[in-house]
């Protein structure tokens, strides 16, 4: 039975799905992997392997939403009743959950940063912003405040249900983030010396295109389109029964790939044009950038339209970590939906305070040399995110019934139609071998 929400056209759940999909990955750590693993080489590869491996994985959690109409763990039972496949959903619950908790904390410092911005208190001249960063991460009030400010306005959102909320929020957001990059972009462009700075980032070099450099790619073209954790079984669940899927799926994942190379003409012009070292991660945004804004014209009018930039993406994908949750509990309440939002965005907020201290009061609180944050961290992203791709594979390849699933694929471009046995071949013994070796790579298992 369909769900009682669902979108208002297939725009609308591009938008919230790409959305999902586009995060601080793809924004702040990708293009600085690209431009040290072989440039315009390793974005080739990227986008071979994303279209080639990513684009499959992402269709296997629409066929499992858009076939059943329900969330994840009632989809799984639907498609494989009086079995344990469920499981696949309580997994994809946890591992969305555990990850809000820590994502939420950094949503945190972009927000406490955007708001310094806009009030004309981030940029001062000479400021050392690498101690002004370990100074907010270290302070436990800001640290905690910011992070239950982020999951306020991801829990307002949500709450609101999926065409109000979610699809109303992505229909602002996600065209307004790529508004922001056109406008840093033209203005990096501007800049004297920026052109050494694209280079770096696209020059093609294939002697980088070392076994590390591959496997990162195979690893980034599944974990940048949000697949694994089952927020796209969610998300697909509210798509009228009878719309096509392809084209959904090379929307998302083009609109990420898009996002991927906007961010690197982003930001290499400007940090090679002013003398900066490259830089990913938290370093970038709350360190490189403003020391880069600084020297600029208008630099603090700069900084406000990045930081929104990052805090969109955050959000957008903040709302399908929490959704999978709550529409597994809701069970299409609009009330029940109201208290699901409130119960478990709490209950993540809380889960998310022990993250939220490792910069500061909890730094001591390490095992192996990592931190709460760090071991959160690399439990979603080497573990249950790899798990929940082999599964999700595996259940498509081997589990889903045959005549559903054509039913499912007839809805296909019609030069699709005789590409679904290639397709199950594909998710049954290709894809989980690929899932394996990022997994083995992630663990530091692989003698090379």
């Amino acid at each position: 039975m369909k769900s009682g929400e669902q979108w208002t056209s297939k725009l609308g759940f591009i938008l919230a799905s790409a959305g999902a999909a586009i995060g601080l990955g793809a924004i702040w750590k990708f293009p600085n992997v690209v431009a040290t693993s072989g440039g315009g080489a390793f974005f080739l590869v990227f986008i071979l392997f994303t279209f080639g491996i990513g684009l499959p994985l992402l269709l296997a959690e629409f066929l499992i939403g858009r076939g059943t109409g329900k969330e994840a763990v009632s989809a799984y039972r639907d498609l494989a009743p009086n079995s344990r496949w469920h499981w696949v959903g309580y997994l994809g619950m946890a591992t969305c959950s555990l990850l809000l908790s820590f994502y939420s904390v950094v949503g945190g410092w972009i927000v406490l940063y955007f708001l310094r911005s806009v009030s004309g208190t981030l940029l001062e001249n000479g400021r050392d912003y690498g101690q002004l960063f370990s100074q907010t991460s270290a302070d436990p009030w800001f640290a905690v405040l910011s992070q239950g400010a982020f999951m306020l306005l991801t829990i307002i959102v949500v709450s609101k249900g999926v065409t109000a909320g979610i699809e109303r929020a992505s229909r602002i957001l996600m065209p307004g983030l790529f508004v922001l990059f056109l406008v840093l972009i033209v203005r990096s462009l501007t800049l004297p010396g920026m052109y050494e700075g694209i280079v770096y980032f696209l020059k093609p070099d294939f002697s980088k295109l070392s076994s590390e450099a591959l496997l990162n790619a195979l690893g980034q073209s599944f974990f940048c389109l949000s697949v694994g954790g089952s927020c796209m079984v969610t998300y697909s669940s509210y798509l009228k029964k009878g719309e096509s899927l392809g084209k959904p799926a090379l929307s998302v994942v083009g609109l990420n790939v898009m996002t991927s190379f906007m961010a690197g003409i982003a930001i290499f012009p400007a940090l090679f044009a002013l003398g900066m070292k490259p830089v990913d991660g938290p370093g970038l945004l709350f360190v490189t950038l403003p020391n880069v804004f600084e020297q600029l014209p208008y630099g603090s009018v700069f900084i406000a339209v990045f930081l929104a930039l990052f805090l969109f993406a955050t959000l957008t994908s903040a709302f399908s970590l929490l959704e999978i949750v709550v529409a597994a509990f809701s069970h299409h309440d609009a009330v029940r939906r109201k208290r699901m939002c409130w119960l478990f965005g709490t209950i993540i907020f809380v889960l998310g305070v022990p993250s939220a201290l490792s910069f500061g009061i909890g730094s001591e609180l390490t095992w192996l040399n990592k931190n709460v944050f760090e071991w959160a961290d690399f439990a979603v992203t080497n573990v249950m995110l790899p798990l929940g791709v082999l599964l999700i594979s595996l259940f498509v390849g081997f589990r889903y019934p045959r005549e559903r699933l054509k039913e499912e694929w007839s809805t296909m471009p019609s030069m699709w139609h005789k590409g679904l046995l290639l397709y199950v071949v594909l998710l049954r013994y290709v894809l989980p071998i690929i899932v394996g070796i990022v997994f083995l790579h992630g663990m530091n298992w692989l003698p090379f």
